[in-house]
């Protein structure tokens, strides 16, 4: 029998949209967990789904870090920050102001320890349609990749800081009315072993979210037995139920369901989507929490324990009975559940306590002098 690793178990505060970080912090400690992700959005971005702001990040100093640090400590939880946006497509303006706001995050968790404290950086990197529509696209939406991160992974590499890309394919970031829903470059496996060969640093790596292959039908097994373990630094705890409908029949499990003229569909009688992210055919799901999936997660959690992953497992909350009824009690339950699904996959037995975690250290108090914050337009 493989031995357990003893990977802690985190709650993303995404589905906390309501709650203060010290609200966050009870409640996180409430359902059993060992750390949060802090979502960080920016408080003027454009984006709606799943975000929250769950740190004041303007002026945040090195004594901000340090009281951080030893708040989580006083809570016995790690952490680490995210902002999920498009940072190589869409409006020009806002492209910016979310790579601006992706140093930002880099330099407080600079100041929040780092690497040392395995804190990491989550962001999408979105895509570039304009360039994607021409000849050649996705070796375009490469090397436009490569030309915006290229200083924005060096500048965390010199600040001791590793930033995580998540792998959804954001099928609903754009109108129902586009054919494609690829809106996010590190969305497939080949992608992301691309971005590594443009970009060699050590200082960039993924968080794994195997509910977006599930319904591409890619097996998150054979994914984790292929990819460079090395650069896994989270895996997301989320999944998925693929759904046998009409629309799979009709317009097949490979490409998304597309729009057309509500009355020709209706005289057809073929289903068409009724808003921009029912394009795939599934259901978002908590593992252990309001029934089966289409996911073997003894068999997902041994090739990770195999290969040697040791990180965080961060319960990412968009269900549709949990997060997605609106109501806290619910959303709660299905954190707590999925945490006890987890418990005999990832913690030893203990004689007394039945699986738990052991805590074997505390974040280090930061030691590390202010530094200004920094603009993309002063690293090129």
């Amino acid at each position: 029998m493989l031995a357990k690793l003893n990977n802690p178990i985190w709650v993303m505060s995404s589905a906390y949209d309501k709650l203060s970080l010290d609200e966050l912090i009870a409640t996180s400690k409430g359902v059993g967990a060992q750390g949060i992700d802090l979502c960080v959005f920016r408080k003027d971005g454009t984006r709606e789904d799943h975000t929250a702001t769950h740190l004041d990040y303007e002026g945040f100093s090195a004594e901000d870090g340090k009281r951080l640090i030893e708040k989580f400590n006083a809570a016995e939880l790690s952490l680490s920050l995210g902002a999920f946006e498009n940072m190589i497509g869409g409006d020009p303006g806002q492209r910016i102001k979310n790579q601006n706001h992706l140093l930002r995050l880099i330099r407080i968790a600079h100041l929040l320890g780092g690497d040392r404290n395995d804190v990491k950086v989550g962001t999408f990197v979105g895509y570039n349609h304009e360039l994607g529509n021409e000849i050649d696209g996705f070796q375009k939406n490469l090397e436009e990749y490569k030309r915006v991160f290229e200083p924005i992974v060096k500048y965390a590499e010199d600040l001791g800081v590793t930033i995580v890309y998540e792998n959804c394919p954001m099928e609903g970031w754009r109108s129902a009315r586009y054919t494609s829903t690829y809106n996010n470059l590190p969305a497939v496996l080949a992608a992301r072993k691309l971005m590594y060969t443009l970009i060699p640093s050590k200082a960039h790596g993924e968080i794994y979210d195997p509910s977006h292959d599930i319904w591409q039908s890619v097996n998150p097994v054979d994914v984790m037995e292929q990819m460079d373990i090395e650069r896994l630094k989270r895996v997301h705890v989320k999944t998925t139920r693929n759904l046998k409908t009409k629309a799979r029949v009709e317009w097949g499990g490979m490409y998304p369901m597309q729009h057309v003229d509500a009355s020709l569909a209706e005289q057809a009688g073929i289903t068409i989507p009724q808003h921009d992210w029912d394009r795939h055919h599934y259901e978002a799901m908590l593992p252990g929490f309001g029934g089966t999936d289409h996911m073997d997660w003894n068999d997902f959690v041994t090739v990770l324990h195999r290969r040697g992953f040791d990180g965080p497992f961060e319960i990412e909350n968009e269900a549709k009975n949990s997060k997605d009824t609106g109501n806290i009690a619910a959303t709660n339950q299905g954190f707590a559940n999925c945490v006890r699904f987890l418990s005999p996959l990832l913690w030893d037995l203990d004689d007394k306590k039945g699986y738990t975690y052991q805590r074997s250290s505390f974040l280090e108090e930061p030691s590390m002098k202010d530094i200004p914050e920094v603009t993309i337009g002063e690293l090129r």
